[in-house]
């Protein structure tokens, strides 16, 4: 690749050059994100150079917090931590979208994350790496199980496993008819919703052979053969698809729900162009590949999967054909209160016999 990149088409977009005005950019990101051959590509490409601080979610904002929103120049909160956070603490700024190659993302992921981190009408987030949860599920033995509900089936009793956790909740309204986001401003219609599915998830509780906790765990009762369906995380299901062919994961019927991290500049960060080129570069499908390689999770580049380890690929594309992904359910911001309503649901149904 030439030492000038242009990143997109159209001068409005960012052409990053080297020059005596190359900043350094301050990136606040998760483990895996910023892998060092991708640091390296960037830096001699552009003459801007990167210091990397790994982190999550709470530790972001507490950061921009005790800084209001100074230290860094581009943070990687999650979608449904960029919203609330703005409105209560003003740690972030408003995207400049014309300095954003968006053909780059994939259409739909660009657009849940851009209504899911608004505020007063300005965009404050862009998707970058995401995954979901939905259906790990022994074809062999269960491939009847196709959405949540299914779990539920005599078909597959004392052969389920899930959390006892919201993703589960959510889940479970969603295969019932329902849309439990669509209720998160109104606490009655969510609790209304919430009621429909504890009274499906105590029926249900005879086909269950354990709620699971950890990663590993759930994935030892499917090697096992205890469990032959469960809800669990797409990346797990890929795993375990490595030790045996007929595990693997489902997008389910009502639609997996999606986590997405983001791009996010904070308030007052100082190096916005170097922050731009970065979100254009690593975007571009190959830079996008080194990524999902070193992460173990695919991004929002539209093509991105192309470079993608052959094995992983095909578990990706068998698991995500375009209307599994246009069709899955993107966390949104959670509204006070309203984790407290899900906790009381859960350990009512805990409770029941």
């Amino acid at each position: 690749m030439k030492s000038t990149v242009l990143f997109a088409t159209g001068a409005a977009l960012a052409l990053t050059t080297f020059s005596a005005q190359a900043d350094t950019l301050r990136l606040l990101t998760w483990g895996g994100y910023a892998p060092e051959d991708v640091v390296a590509k960037f830096e001699a490409e552009t003459g801007h150079t990167v210091e990397v601080t790994k982190s999550n979610n709470e530790e972001m904002v507490a950061k921009l917090r005790a800084t209001n929103g100074g230290g860094f120049d581009l943070a990687q909160p999650s979608q449904d931590r960029i919203a609330g956070a703005q409105a209560e603490f003003g740690i972030y700024k408003p995207l400049d979208m014309s300095k954003i190659d968006t053909s780059l993302f994939i259409p739909s992921m660009l657009e849940a994350t851009k209504g899911n981190t608004m505020v007063d009408g300005e965009v404050y987030g862009v998707p970058h790496v995401w995954g979901t949860s939905g259906l790990v599920v022994n074809t062999a033995m269960a491939g009847q199980v196709q959405d949540y509900m299914d779990l539920c089936d005599p078909s597959v009793a004392g052969k389920v496993s899930y959390r006892l956790k919201r993703p589960t909740l959510i889940g479970f309204a969603f295969s019932m008819g329902m849309d439990p986001f669509a209720a998160y401003a109104d606490a009655d219609a969510y609790q209304a919703i919430l009621d429909k599915v504890e009274a499906q998830l105590i029926d249900c509780k005879s086909n269950v052979k354990t709620y699971w906790g950890g990663g590993d765990e759930i994935k030892n009762l499917l090697r096992s053969g205890e469990v032959t369906a469960s809800m669990a995380w797409d990346t797990g299901g890929w795993q375990l698809n490595d030790d045996n062919a007929d595990i693997t994961f489902v997008a389910p019927k009502a639609g997996a729900l999606g986590w997405i991290d983001t791009f996010a500049m904070p308030a007052r960060g100082r190096a916005d162009d170097a922050a731009y080129a970065w979100i254009n570069f690593v975007m571009q499908p190959e830079i996008a590949a080194m990524i999902t390689t070193a992460a173990g999770n695919f991004t929002a580049s539209q093509g991105g999967d192309a470079g993608v380890d052959d094995a992983l690929k095909a578990k990706y594309q068998a698991s995500f054909p375009q209307e599994a992904i246009d069709n899955i359910k993107w966390y949104p911001a959670v509204p006070a209160g309203l984790e407290a309503l899900e906790g009381a649901t859960l350990d009512r149904i805990n409770a029941a016999k």
